[in-house]
């Protein structure tokens, strides 16, 4: 017998002596008394029974399930308090920031979305930026080849189209088929893989073709270096500065900006925005303005305050050639007075996307100013690649500067070795 029935049974004989003892005290009292007190110590009998009936297991994990409940209710109750308060504090402390600190946090999250990881090199980015026209090019011989039965007239012919549609320009598609030719003969090709081999090798031969061009930007030994920017509107000749000018920044260069494109709506404002962005200085007046005026006090303030670089963007009315042409000479003018070394740079931008356009640009633009060198934008977003080799190969203008994607960190100085690669990896076929 346990504990609790021990218990239950001394009390129930305790209970049962005291109950004879008061019936044998109240024997002589009246029945209707006696009645009534039985019914009382009948009732009493059961509630203590009730209470002390021994409860089930199930009964007792029950009732501990709902003792425990209640406990972790107000101990969670107690956390939530807690949590409120708490979270009450953050929000008075959160009103409490000055607004420049807010404004600083709100910089640095830009900052930290703008600075998007960089391609591993610049062999990745190549290759990244140059996807769409390596493989509409690869699609093209495969095409070419799909048929191919004899390296014959007709071959020639279909090649001749092949490269003109790969925006390599007319001319040198002509040139590239005659001196395939005669490479064939002399190689005896007959095999589709030797034939297609043949072909990549004489466009990259003709592409890494000696020249008198250099690639690189020319910087000045002593004083400022000025680089004048020109190109039609929409070809992203303000963002192209906006990026080499953080790329300068970046090596520790001191950056000024002149906005002489005083005549677009916006070029002002976008140029504005990216000097804040970039972290560097901006000349910049009123839109309307003598764009003159503007190169003078840039100029001017790049020699006071010993700046390395100055970056000068210009109007992009090409529709107006002679109003462009004594504009660009009223500019190239003020620049030389002051620095007659400069500009050491006139670099032309030119969107790659428009293809065969672009060269017609680079050919009107250089009778109106001597171009010294031409920044392919979007050339990630084209297939059109080949119109470095027509500009190459025509104009004999060095591309310095490529875009390769969007981000800041995606305008790369030109590499003929990782544009070449990039531009033919894969399609050399192995015997």
């Amino acid at each position: 017998m346990g504990l609790f029935d021990i218990f239950k049974s001394k009390k129930k004989d305790s209970e049962e002596k005291a109950k004879k003892q008061n019936q044998q005290e109240d024997h002589g009292k009246k029945e209707d008394n006696n009645s009534e007190l039985k019914q009382k110590d009948e009732k009493l009998k059961s509630d203590e029974q009730s209470k002390n009936e021994p409860k089930s297991a199930d009964e007792l994990t029950k009732s501990k399930t709902e003792e425990n409940s209640e406990a972790h209710y107000d101990e969670k109750n107690r956390a939530a308090k807690v949590s409120e308060e708490t979270e009450d504090k953050q929000a008075e402390t959160k009103q409490t920031v000055p607004s420049e600190d807010k404004s600083q946090n709100e910089d640095q999250r830009t900052e930290e979305n703008d600075d998007e990881p960089k391609p591993e090199s610049n062999e990745k980015a190549y290759e990244h930026g140059l996807a769409k026209s390596r493989s509409s090019f690869g699609q093209k011989l495969n095409a070419l080849f799909a048929n191919f039965r004899s390296v014959d007239d007709n071959f020639f012919d279909d090649l001749e189209d092949t490269l003109i549609e790969s925006d390599v320009g007319f001319e040198t598609a002509i040139q590239l088929t005659d001196e395939l030719k005669e490479e064939v003969k002399l190689k005896n090709a007959k095999k589709p893989k030797d034939v297609q081999n043949l072909i990549v090798q004489k466009m990259i031969d003709l592409y890494d073709a000696p020249s008198d061009k250099d690639n690189a930007i020319q910087l000045s030994k002593d004083g400022p270096t000025v680089i004048l920017f020109v190109g039609v509107n929409g070809v992203g000749k303000t963002t192209t500065i906006g990026k080499m000018a953080n790329n300068y920044k970046q090596q520790g260069k001191k950056v000024l900006m002149a906005a002489a494109d005083t005549f677009r709506a916006g070029a002002i404002e976008q140029l504005d925005e990216w000097a804040k962005r970039d972290g560097v200085d901006i000349v910049k007046k009123e839109a309307g303005s003598d764009p003159a005026s503007v190169v003078f006090e840039a100029v001017d303030k790049a020699k006071k305050e010993n700046y390395d670089v100055l970056f000068v963007d210009t109007a992009g009315r090409l529709q107006n050639k002679v109003n462009l042409m004594n504009e660009l000479a009223k500019i190239n003018k003020v620049i030389k007075r002051e620095i007659p070394a400069a500009p050491q740079e006139v670099l032309l931008v030119i969107d790659a996307t428009t293809g065969q356009n672009a060269l017609n640009q680079a050919k009107m633009f250089n009778e109106i100013t001597d171009i010294t060198g031409i920044v392919l934008t979007k050339l990630d977003g084209t297939a059109k690649g080949g119109i470095v080799i027509a500009i190459k190969n025509k104009l004999n203008i060095p591309v310095k500067f490529v875009g390769l994607g969007e981000t800041v960190n995606d305008l790369r100085p030109f590499d003929s070795k990782n544009f070449i690669d990039g531009l033919f990896k894969g399609l050399i076929q192995n015997n």
